[in-house]
């Protein structure tokens, strides 16, 4: 049987309302109305009040309002930061097909790891009062916060770990990657470090585990490039070229994506620099060139599918009132560094 939207799932408040505005705001309905619908018609001092109510509140309107407001949606909202990425493709197709085989459709957003952009995103995918939604990491600006929270709907985040989801998270400590990376380096006796890594919150959180761990063990202190996403070949190889031509001297590279390492590799072979011996190199993402390049490049796994699949299995219990947890879900799929001859 469908859930009536007006009856989320036990355990789970209301979206705010109109009303809920209203009394915040301190003024009446038809006054939130019109602020709202047309702001020409109320004062200065209203509109202001009503502002202010909507972001304390997380309102948002409903775009489904009259005939449809009392079904659900069987609309998932799904955002991810690129489709470009080969893994994020796998967790995508995972979700949609899950989901579909439940009688689920999904609305897919891109992010360009950008905040605003997710921002604007749930903007307009809230209004429409999605079943369910599922993001990407952890960071989210305050008012997505805000309304996420306030939206009364199942949520789950994905390819992150931390303290305080909005609801069920689904991933791996990225930390964690970068210190395991960072120790089985120093296991293979590497000892002068460099690292061309892009500049988004968990290729950073990964570098900053793997500077730590070779800090903790009296290693020199790492030549790093963050570059601007996406992460593409070109820049990696343009990367370590300016750390050669800088007289860095190096006999490991960490790469916060496979891209990023195979043109680390390839500058490397163009200036004569034999791989292993004079320098190991190990990538992110395990993607399907990994295991074909020459020398084939060591990679850290992640199993973008079953990231999907776990998220969106959650996220349809949750959606059918079935997942009763009164704690937040915190699934923690880890990760493999997969040995191949770079490093």
């Amino acid at each position: 049987m469908s859930q009536n939207r007006q009856d989320p799932p036990p355990g789970r408040a209301k979206a705010p309302t109109l009303i809920d505005v209203a009394k915040v705001a301190g003024v009446s309905p038809i006054t939130v109305s019109r602020a709202l619908n047309q702001p020409e018609m109320v004062s200065d001092k209203a509109r202001a009040k009503v502002t202010a109510a909507v972001e304390k509140t997380g309102y948002l309107p409903n775009m489904l309002a009259g005939s449809l407001a009392t079904q659900t949606s069987r609309l998932v909202a799904l955002i991810v930061p690129t489709v470009a990425n080969p893994i994020f493709a796998e967790t995508v197709r995972a979700i949609t097909e899950t989901l579909e085989r439940a009688g689920y459709q999904t609305l897919l957003g891109i992010s360009g790891y950008s905040d605003q952009q997710e921002q604007d995103l749930l903007e307009a995918i809230l209004c429409r009062r999605p079943d369910g939604i599922i993001l990407t990491g952890l960071q989210h600006s305050e008012i997505s916060r805000t309304r996420l929270k306030a939206a009364a709907t199942p949520i789950v985040e994905t390819w992150d770990l931390g303290e305080d989801p909005l609801d069920a998270l689904v991933g791996f400590s990225h930390y964690d990657v970068g210190r395991a990376v960072g120790r089985y380096l120093l296991e293979k006796g590497r000892r002068r470090f460099a690292a061309v890594s892009a500049d988004d919150r968990r290729a950073d959180s990964r570098l900053a585990g793997f500077t730590d761990a070779l800090s903790e063990a009296g290693a020199t202190p790492v030549a790093t490039r963050r570059l601007a996403t996406p992460a593409k070949f070109s820049r990696g190889r343009q990367a370590f070229a300016e750390l050669l031509d800088e007289g860095i001297e190096c006999d490991a590279v960490y790469c916060s994506s496979d891209t990023l390492a195979h043109g680390v590799m390839t500058e490397a072979r163009y200036r004569g620099i034999d791989i292993p011996h004079r320098l190991a190199v190990i990538g992110f993402g395990d993607l399907d060139f990994a295991a074909h390049t020459l020398p084939t490049l060591t990679s850290v796994q992640i199993n973008g599918a079953e990231i999907g699949l776990r998220a969106a299995r959650h996220l349809i219990a949750a959606m059918s009132g079935t997942s009763t947890s009164p704690d937040p879900v915190r699934i923690d799929l880890g990760f493999s560094i997969i040995e191949r001859d770079s490093a």
